[in-house]
């Protein structure tokens, strides 16, 4: 599918699941879009759980989601940090109440739980944080992708190829 004309935020903070982050910003160019690192501080460089380093084009502060067709939050540890910020919580929030993408994984559904817009929302997670995802109002199910509306989550880095098919598929608007 062609995402041409397409811009995506993917939120970054230190300790993020490698595979979280740079499958999906790969898969997203080579649809077409154009894919954005958003974190606390612009030209920061955040590194993964193993040390690989990710340049933040945005800072949360820059970032509107009037300028975004979606965003996607990597897991890891990194969205424990990323949900302490008010301006990451709420571009999410806007993005979600704007019906475009929010795409999280893994760990990454924190955010989402943050920015509260999970509560009747079909969604899955990582099992260790299932009891967050459903204390925010989230119906978890246990599958590799689930899609609500614009709403599209997964459980871990084995689940990246239906992840990003999806998100791809919302992006596209089918």
């Amino acid at each position: 599918m062609d995402l041409k004309g397409k811009r995506v935020a993917i939120l970054v903070d230190n300790i993020y699941q490698e595979m979280e982050v740079w499958y999906p910003l790969y898969r997203l160019r080579e649809a077409g879009a154009e894919v954005v690192a958003v974190g606390a501080q612009a030209g920061e460089t955040y590194t993964s759980k193993l040390g690989y380093p990710v340049k933040c084009d945005l800072s949360y502060d820059q970032a509107a989601a009037k300028d975004f067709d979606g965003v996607v939050i990597p897991g890891g540890f990194a969205p424990d940090f990323i949900r302490r910020y008010p301006r990451a919580n709420q571009l999410v929030k806007d993005l979600d109440a704007q019906g475009k993408l929010v795409a999280a994984i893994c760990h990454g559904l924190w955010v989402p739980c943050s920015a509260g817009i999970l509560r009747g929302r079909r969604t899955t997670c990582f099992f260790a944080i299932r009891d967050d995802v459903i204390n925010a109002g989230g119906l978890y199910q246990d599958a590799e992708v689930v899609v609500d509306r614009n709403l599209v989550s997964s459980r871990r880095p084995d689940d990246l190829p239906a992840f990003c098919r999806e998100s791809i598929r919302v992006l596209a608007g089918q």
